[in-house]
Order: C-alpha cells, then sequence, then structure tokens
C-alpha cells in the first residue's frame, strides 16, 4: 500500500510515518512546510503526483486558546483544508484518514460518548474540528473519520511532558481534576489507525486507551512513575481561567471500532508508562 502522510512533523505524523514504513508500506510523509493543506492546488498536485492508496492527514492546528482569538486560521487548517484533502483523496482514488476530537462534544454526558451522540462542541477549536469533519463527510466517499483524546507521544509539546517538566521545576503543583478523559499515545492510536486501514470498513471511529481519568490522576501517576517527590494538589478548572472553555466529562466509548479491530486498546496507565520508559523518565 502507498500512504500518503500529511502533518508528518508531528508527534502522530511521525510515529505513523515510522508505522507504515515498518509495515512495508510505500509512505511519502509531507511536513507543513513541504505541502500547505490549506492551498487546494497544492493539495491536489500532490495526490495526482503520488497517486497514493490513503492519504492520512495528521496536520491540524491543536492551539485550543489561541483559536478563541484565531478561529479564521482554525477553520482553515481544521476545516476548510480538510475539505481540500477529501476532495483531492475522492478524485484521486485514494482513502482519506483524518482526525477529530473529544471537543466536538460538550462534556455534559454521564457516560462515555459513542459515534452516535451528536456534537456540540464549546470552542472555536471545537467548532473547527467539527467543521472538518462535515467536510470529510460531505465530500469523501471513502474515509475513516477518527475521533481521539488527549493525544501523546515523543517529538512534540503534550501534557504529559508538560507534567515532567513543571515537576523538574516546583515541587509543588496543582492540577485539575474536573476534566476527565482519555490519555491516548500515539503509539497505540497510530498502530490501530493502520490496522483499521486494512480493513477497508469505513465510517466514523472512537479510538482512545482503554479507561478514563482526570488530569490531576494522569499527572499523578506520571509523578508516582517517575519518582517525583514534591506535592500535588487537586484544583478547579476555574482556579485557571483560560480563553476557551474544556469540556469536563469528553470520555469517548470505542464501541464499533473494538468490534472491527477485535480487540481494545491498551490501558492509558500502560501507554503512558510505556511512553515514559521510551522518554527515560522511569528510574
Amino acid at each position: 500500500m502507498k500512504v500518503m502522510i500529511t502533518g508528518a512533523g508531528g508527534q502522530l505524523g511521525k510515529e505513523m510515518a515510522a508505522q507504515a514504513a515498518m509495515r512495508g508500506y510505500d509512505t511519502i510523509p509531507f511536513i507543513s512546510r513541504e505541502l500547505d493543506i490549506t492551498h487546494s492546488g497544492s493539495v491536489r498536485d500532490a495526490i495526482f503526483r503520488c497517486h497514493p492508496d490513503a492519504v492520512i492527514n495528521c496536520a491540524a492546528y491543536n492551539a485550543v486558546d489561541e483559536a478563541e482569538r484565531e478561529w479564521k486560521r482554525a477553520f482553515l487548517v481544521n476545516g476548510l483544508a480538510v475539505r481540500n484533502l477529501a476532495l483531492a483523496a475522492n478524485e484521486g482514488g485514494a482513502i482519506l484518514v483524518h482526525y477529530s476530537t473529544d471537543y466536538v462534544f460538550d462534556g455534559l454526558s454521564t457516560r462515555p460518548y459513542t459515534i452516535a451522540d451528536r456534537p456540540n462542541p464549546l470552542s472555536r477549536y471545537g467548532e473547527s474540528k467539527l467543521l472538518g469533519e462535515q467536510a470529510v463527510r460531505d465530500h469523501s466517499r471513502r474515509y475513516f473519520l477518527i475521533r481521539t483524546s488527549w493525544v501523546f507521544g515523543p517529538g512534540n509539546t503534550n501534557f504529559a511532558q508538560k507534567v515532567i517538566e513543571w515537576s523538574r521545576q516546583n515541587d509543588r503543583l496543582k492540577i485539575v481534576d474536573d476534566q476527565v478523559s482519555s490519555p491516548t499515545s500515539t503509539r497505540d492510536l497510530a498502530g490501530a489507525t493502520l490496522d483499521l486501514l486494512e480493513t477497508g470498513k469505513f465510517g466514523l471511529y472512537h479510538l482512545t486507551n482503554s479507561g478514563s481519568c482526570s488530569r490531576y490522576e494522569w499527572a499523578k501517576y506520571i509523578l508516582d512513575a517517575t519518582g517525583w517527590k514534591g506535592v500535588l494538589l487537586p484544583a478547579r478548572s476555574e482556579e485557571f481561567p483560560t480563553p476557551a472553555r474544556r469540556p469536563a466529562y469528553s470520555v469517548l466509548d470505542n464501541f464499533g471500532a473494538a468490534e472491527v479491530l477485535g480487540h481494545d486498546l491498551p490501558l492509558w496507565e500502560d501507554a503512558t508508562r510505556a511512553y515514559l520508559e521510551e522518554m527515560g523518565e522511569i528510574p
């Protein structure tokens, strides 16, 4: 299989390119400066030049708070650029794989969100990702639309890496305990994505590591594993005002994906430990 990967410079894109190559795929990675997906002509030229079997879009605008002010940029990258990819991939006969987020939901549910639940984003970032979902569904004939949450992996700044950095600079930390979701490793997400791609069973999926936790619980797991000796305290989101609202509870139910794959993704604790080991953070 020949796969073209956009956003290959990011943490998910790098992992995707590495795993695709390990599977023997003919892998064509593009970092952002090599391919501007907001330019429709460039996208079409790249797809028709490379003739991929699948286009895996790992490019995204992920600055949640900045998106409140730069909403046009967020909408352009996460929405209109996805339309460019969908139209060109469809015309070129390629499958499109695109990632969305738990932030398309409002967080008011008392149970994990399924693929049947109606999105209701709280932020401009969430709105921009929902716009991208609509572009995929409107313009792609063969696609995998994958929602995920709290992604972490080597290569870029993420919550897990921030916690480690904060712990090196402080002996007392406060982390919010009223935001709950599922941490998701790029290693597990990339592997499950390629497994799904090989099934040919197109559609909407939720893909996260198994289980759920609060930001506080995730931080505690990381700090305990790394041997930090400081004091960790729970806090409420109101203590750390941000421009963008976050959903309080945005756990995704992997129903559908598990049935197609025949298995669940590993527990978030196991995925976090594997990441910490890979980063050399566990003593």
